[in-house]
């Protein structure tokens, strides 16, 4: 078996760093730029942190849990590394692109892992038009926000929206309201994976608006386009018997 070239990287924590230091003593280590696998050492938010830093090299991502929740992140254990890197699962998946226009008439575009999500600035509710690939859908959905969520993303904080969760392989995406005031009734779409979601927002002045792209936050948008970045790929790795597809449908039974 060839070694695989690891690099380790942990989150400023306790926890990961003594997660860091107990692997680096006990396996050859390399800088990420030699890397063939970068092993990530922290929560589910450091590991985001790590695909959109890493996300240019392609390198691999084996995470393993040293925060709290850990979804998207292996059990943490020294014993058995590179062979757990041999035998682990890899999932590779596309994220979501997000342009945004300002009132003030910038452009700033971002990567979202998890999600693009527009939110009200202020007390205000947020009125918002939707359209899918060029047509309107919803004429005004006032709200405190609406989001879009990858598969990936589905089971953060979509779900705590009360959207569905997607299996990987679903080629689909969550369109799901944030606190819906007007429709009421109206409970988000699935869509296509290759749907382009167009917000346009109604009074900006008036009910301004930010867009969220993962943890990349845009101030007073008008008009922010979503789909996804074909052209970018990032690639997590888990052990057999943990892996993300497994994790999604087991979160679909879960208490």
């Amino acid at each position: 078996m060839t070694r695989p070239r690891i690099a380790v990287i942990a989150a400023d924590t306790e926890p990961a760093r003594e997660a860091r230091d107990g692997i680096v003593a006990r396996y050859p280590t390399v800088d990420v730029k030699k890397a063939d696998v970068i092993v990530a050492l922290g929560g589910d938010g450091f590991l985001l942190q790590t695909l959109h830093r890493f996300i240019g090299t392609k390198l691999p991502v084996f995470g393993m849990n040293r925060g709290s929740v850990g979804f998207l992140l292996n059990e943490h254990r020294e014993d058995d590394l590179e062979e757990r890197l041999a035998k682990a699962t890899h999932v590779s998946l596309h994220p979501l692109r997000m342009d945004a226009t300002t009132i003030a008439g910038q452009s700033a575009s971002a990567i979202a892992i998890n999600e693009v999500a527009l939110f009200r600035q202020q007390r205000q509710t947020a009125k918002v038009r939707i359209s899918i690939d060029g047509v309107v859908r919803l004429d005004e959905l006032a709200c405190d926000g609406v989001l879009i969520a990858t598969p990936a993303g589905s089971t953060a904080y979509n779900l705590s929206a009360h959207g569905p969760i997607l299996p990987l392989g679903a080629g689909l995406l969550a369109l799901t309201p944030i606190s819906a005031f007007r429709p009421r009734r109206w409970r988000g779409a699935l869509l296509q994976r290759t749907a382009r979601v167009g917000f346009d927002v109604m009074e900006p002045d008036k009910r301004p608006v930010s867009a969220t792209a993962d943890n990349m936050e845009v101030r007073d948008v008008v008009h922010v386009e979503v789909y996804e970045a074909t052209d970018i790929s990032f690639t997590l790795m888990f052990d057999p018997d943990q892996n993300l597809e497994e994790r999604v449908l087991k979160e679909q039974f879960a208490p």
